[in-house]
This record gives C-alpha cells, sequence and structure tokens, in this order.
C-alpha cells in the first residue's frame, strides 16, 4: 500500500466533489473456476483499491459526506479460516493502514443504508461488473439487477474518473516497476522467438519471469504470427523462418498498476524487405504520435496523424493513392487500422473502462466518432499533465476485411486493391509504448524496449 495520508487525501478530494450523501463502494469477491474452493487469483475492484487500499475479498466501504465518517465493512477470519490461511490482521488494523478508524461486521451494512433510504438521502454508487455485486446491491437497496448499471451515480463516475486520470509520483512509480519486468519479457521474447518453437513457449516464458517478480499479467498476453487479429489469445502456431510475431503484453505489479507494450518481432532474427516497409511506416506513426503529445492536444488528432502517417507511407508502396488527409477524411485507414490510437492506463490496463469509456476519454462536447476505425478509439478528449496513455498504431491485413471492401468497392479511388491482394498473407504490426503527458509535453515511461529496426534485430539474433 502507498502511504496512509495518500488515501485520506484521495478520500477528502472524492467527498469534495461529490457533495453530498453517501458514498457506497463494493469490494470483490473470490471468483471460482469450476467449484467453489478452487479460485482464480484474487483481483480487488480498483476503485476500491484507489481510495482505500485493501485488496482481500468481501469488503465494503462507506463515505458519509454529510457526516464526515467512513466507515470499512468485514469480517475476521475465524479459527477454521486460519487453518486454511493462516494468521490475519484484524480489520480494524487494516483500515488503521489508511487512515480509517471506524470497522464494522458486513452484516451491518444494510442496516446502515437501510437508515439511509428511510431519510431519503442520495446514495452513490458506480458501475458494478461482477454479477454477484449486482445481486448485492439489489439486497442492499431493493434495486433489480437488470436496473442498476440506470441507477449508478454520474456525479460519482465523473469524480472518480477526474482524480484516478491524474497520476501521483507515487503511480507513475509503480508503472514504472511494471514496466520494468515488462523490459525483461520483452527482450526475452526477442531471443527466444526462433523458428520451429511454439507461441506458448514464449508466452510461458513471460508469463514466469513476472510470476518470478510478484507481478501477474495486466491482461492475457497476445503473442502471435497471425498478428493481424487484433486481440488474438491462441498460442498453438509453430513459428517458421520468415513469420514475424506481434506481442502484445503487460504486466501488474503487486499493488495493482499496469504496463501495456507491444513489439513486433522477426522470427529467426530479421524483417524481409516487405516486412522493414510495413514496420518503418508504423514506427513512423507511432514517433509522430508520440511527439505530438501534449497538454490540451484532443487525442482524436493524434489519432488522426497517425492514421495520416501511415496512409503516406502505404502510399510510398503503391497500396494507397490520393491526398493522404483527404484519404483518412474517407476511411481509407480503417482498412488497414481498424483500432483506436491508444486508451489510459493506470490501475486498469484499459483505465477505468469499467466506468465507461465515454466517462473516461470524451466529453459533453466531445464525442465518441460512430464510424467504423473510430469508434474504437478509447481516448478522444484532450490531453491533461499526469494522464498515462498508450501509443499503439499499427497496420493489419485482414483477408476477409479486405474482400469485403474490394467486393464494395469502397474507398476505390484512393486503394489499389490490386496491391493490396499482395499483402493479404502479410499479417500485421503494432508498436506500443506509454506516455505521461507531462507540463510541457510528454515523457516515455520506462527503460527503453528494442523498437527501431536495427534494435530488434540486434536483440533478435542475441
Amino acid at each position: 500500500m502507498f502511504a496512509e495520508n495518500v488515501y485520506i487525501e484521495r478520500r477528502k478530494c472524492l467527498s469534495s466533489q461529490v457533495g453530498s450523501g453517501i458514498i457506497l463502494f463494493l469490494g470483490n469477491e473470490e471468483s471460482p473456476m469450476n467449484y467453489p474452493d478452487n479460485q482464480y487469483p484474487f483481483r480487488q475492484d480498483s476503485s476500491f483499491l484507489y481510495f482505500f487500499g485493501l485488496a482481500f475479498p468481501s469488503l465494503a466501504a462507506v463515505i458519509d459526506v454529510d457526516e464526515g465518517r467512513e466507515i470499512v465493512f468485514g469480517d475476521d477470519v475465524t479459527v477454521d479460516d486460519i487453518i486454511w490461511m493462516g494468521p490475519q490482521p484484524a480489520l480494524s488494523e487494516r483500515c488503521a493502514e489508511i487512515g480509517i478508524d471506524q470497522s464494522a461486521a458486513l452484516e451491518k451494512l444494510q442496516g446502515v443504508l437501510k437508515k439511509a433510504v428511510q431519510q431519503n438521502r442520495q446514495i452513490h454508487f458506480l458501475p458494478q461488473y461482477r454479477p454477484e455485486n449486482l445481486l448485492k446491491i439489489e439486497q442492499l437497496l431493493g434495486i433489480h439487477p437488470t436496473a442498476v448499471q440506470k441507477n449508478v451515480s454520474e456525479t460519482l463516475i465523473k469524480a472518480v474518473v477526474a482524480q484516478r486520470s491524474i497520476k501521483s509520483t507515487e503511480e507513475i512509480g509503480e508503472i514504472e516497476a511494471a514496466l520494468d519486468v515488462s523490459y525483461e519479457t520483452q527482450t526475452t521474447a526477442m531471443r527466444m522467438a526462433k523458428p520451429g518453437m511454439y507461441e506458448r513457449q514464449i508466452a510461458g516464458a513471460m508469463e514466469g519471469i513476472v510470476l518470478s517478480r510478484g507481478c501477474r499479467l495486466s491482461f492475457p498476453t497476445i503473442f502471435s504470427v497471425h498478428g493481424e487479429t487484433l486481440h488474438n489469445h491462441y498460442h498453438g502456431n509453430i513459428m517458421k523462418d520468415g513469420d514475424i510475431a506481434v506481442n502484445d503484453s503487460g504486466v501488474e505489479t503487486a499493488m495493482g498498476y499496469a504496463s501495456d507494450i507491444t513489439r513486433t518481432i522477426p522470427v529467426g532474427g530479421k524483417f524481409s524487405q516487405k516486412q522493414r516497409e510495413i514496420y518503418s511506416t508504423v514506427l513512423d506513426a507511432q514517433t509522430e504520435a508520440i511527439e505530438a503529445v501534449k497538454p490540451g492536444v484532443e487525442f482524436r488528432d493524434v489519432h488522426r496523424l497517425a492514421g495520416e502517417v501511415l496512409v503516406s507511407g502505404l502510399k510510398e508502396l503503391g497500396l494507397v493513392q490520393g491526398d493522404p488527409a483527404e484519404a483518412v477524411q474517407a476511411g481509407v485507414h480503417t482498412l488497414f487500422f481498424q483500432c483506436g490510437l491508444g486508451h489510459m492506463m493506470g490501475l486498469d490496463v484499459h483505465d477505468m473502462e469499467g466506468l465507461g469509456e465515454d466517462y473516461v476519454g470524451y466529453t459533453d462536447t466531445i464525442k465518441r466518432n460512430p464510424e467504423f476505425g473510430w469508434r474504437s478509439l478509447r481516448l478522444g478528449k484532450a490531453l491533461e499533465p499526469g494522464f498515462v496513455i498508450t501509443v499503439e498504431p499499427g497496420l493489419y491485413f485482414i483477408p476477409e476485411l479486405i474482400d469485403r471492401w474490394k467486393t464494395e468497392k469502397k474507398c476505390g479511388e484512393f486503394i489499389n486493391y490490386d496491391a493490396v491482394e499482395k499483402y493479404r498473407d502479410f499479417g500485421g504490426v503494432r508498436l506500443e509504448d506509454d506516455v505521461l503527458v507531462t507540463k510541457s509535453g510528454n515523457r516515455v515511461l520506462g527503460k527503453p524496449i528494442p523498437r527501431t529496426i536495427g534494435q530488434v534485430e540486434e536483440a533478435s539474433s542475441a
């Protein structure tokens, strides 16, 4: 955990922003894989972790804004629990570490909330993503599970998003600790990616490094020679000489902070000429996009810039024609770049996505573009100092998408489909780094991971 005053100040700021009423936080429960005693590794709700720092199950907390009271609800372990878990600190001891002097048994929570409902007081709660917490809301507040999301507090959502979006020095330190491990996993993958190996051997080696450093994966690893599938979690392919593998992987520290890094690796150590050309185009797009990151710049404009650089590179290769800016305006880039340029990152690898992407990445005036290739952009609003974002352009040649566009003659005035056909089995290239928005510009976080063609080939040939 961070120091006690960090959590005290976070809760004080939240209360000030919400203004009145009761704020209810539900922690997470253990989640069984296939029977009750065989559980997935526990992961606390990120907002609960942010404001209370307690990373164990079966907790709830209330902040009474009007009365200035904070209570954590939970149960101390029994002797039967100790047999399986060993001795555990009392809940009151744990609460003292985060500056809360009042704790109570979990069964007391319903009475507190029932009294508040009777007094017609507003009870603020966040969107819920765990089914068991939907049922808890029904039990505690009488709201049917199908109606819970309609009754969440927009005031609380906006307050939490505003606060969690700006990363403190301590949080940056945690993210960079995760990136230290990502450096190890990425460079290990570069050294290991040889013809004849299964993808799962690389993915397994990376996860072993992560676990040995006291961390866990921040999301299931994407390591695939079929990088054209954006979220490809299958690891059963045998790598061949001439393949390229997209390695999109991340680390989560013991305190819950994430890294998210992508490199594209030549299997056997050398890119082909065609691969070098596509890789160079993606690298140019990432370099220019990162340079454009600064306070006040709308990230949707950085996304557009990346699209124009990608189209310019494809034009040099004869795949597209015409003015790159006009081509992007027509949506040409979305045949090759279907996803968003990046997202917020912190306690969640897609930070606060569970609270609603439009609250996190957009505003009342900067709205999400519903068009294909734009609607997947998770972050469009103006950047602020303290944001940590990913910058991850890519080029993806998806045969089924190429066939559909070609049949429809979509953007035919810009796209040379005969030239594109020569790349239908190319796969994909993605490059991703984690970037802090500073007062004057930006800083790429973490120890530099091989990124240029020369650096990647040297690391892959080691």
